[in-house]
């Protein structure tokens, strides 16, 4: 093979290409390469980071849903509980109540058998006093034997 002056030339203007190129266009283009691997290191971080953050956002959420669904429970079990204790106050209420109108019609129906049997000593009394007046044959003043209607009606 014969060395000669174009080879040597060109694996001179080779090394300066390549020199030039080291020197010059290698250094951009690693820069963007390194930024770019970063660029996707990062977003990969991002990723797996979002990810434990919806896992744990997961978690959470059920965990809240679960603490809602006992509060409910709680509250509709207090509810229930209030809603007896109103029945029961409502039914003691109404009980008492029906005491009282019993214990009232009982003094009413007193009172009306107590004037039942006062009228009818008196109307007893009329009768006596009539059929006494016809036994005797003559009217008896009312006036003058008050005396003797009072006992009648004591005995009645």
């Amino acid at each position: 093979m014969n060395i000669n002056a174009t080879l040597l030339g060109q694996t001179l203007m080779f090394a300066m290409f390549v020199w030039f190129c080291m020197k010059f266009v290698w250094p951009p283009i690693m820069a963007a390469l390194d930024a770019r691997k970063k660029q996707i290191a990062d977003g990969l971080a991002a990723a797996e980071r979002g990810r434990h953050d919806l896992e744990l956002a997961a978690k959470r959420s059920a965990e809240v849903i679960r603490e809602a669904k006992e509060k409910a429970a709680d509250v509709i079990a207090l509810g229930d509980k209030r809603a007896s204790e109103i029945i029961e106050e409502a039914k003691a209420q109404a009980k008492l109540e029906g005491e009282r109108i019993v214990a009232a019609a009982r003094a009413e129906i007193d009172q009306e058998v107590f004037r039942a049997k006062e009228q009818l000593r008196t109307q007893v009394s009329a009768i006596a006093l009539s059929g006494a007046s016809k036994i005797l044959g003559r009217e008896i003043d009312a006036k003058a034997h008050n005396d003797l209607l009072e006992k009648l009606v004591a005995e009645i």
